[in-house]
């Protein structure tokens, strides 16, 4: 896939980040693993359409979920500002991940 996006250096290999035009764009192509990694109230406050929600701070949960995705498949992630998420893409670019995209601002930045 090909985006207007800036690399982050992660603790392995690079975290995507996608501005919120192109975060849009790629979600929308088809069946994608989106995930919102905020918290619960966060989540049911607002969200971004197909998203599932697993809070980056029920590590086990979050684990034991992240466990079920194919790790071949891009995963777009996001939470509030940024920082959640990519605690998030770290753990799962530490798991196998090959892509792993962030939503550059959150869903801060989503919403305008």
């Amino acid at each position: 896939m090909f985006f207007n996006f800036f690399r982050q250096r992660s603790d392995n290999g690079f975290l995507k980040v996608l501005k919120a035009a192109d975060f849009k764009a790629a979600i929308n192509i088809k069946n994608v693993q989106l995930i919102d990694v905020r918290t619960e109230n966060e989540f049911s406050s607002g969200h971004i359409e197909n998203a599932v929600n697993k809070n980056i701070f029920n590590s086990v949960l979050f684990e034991n979920y992240i466990n079920t995705l194919d790790k071949d498949q891009p995963v777009f992630l996001y939470c509030q500002s940024g920082m959640r998420s990519k605690k998030a893409a770290r753990k799962m670019r530490s798991k196998g991940f090959k892509e792993v995209y962030d939503l550059q601002g959150g869903y801060g930045n989503w919403r305008g």
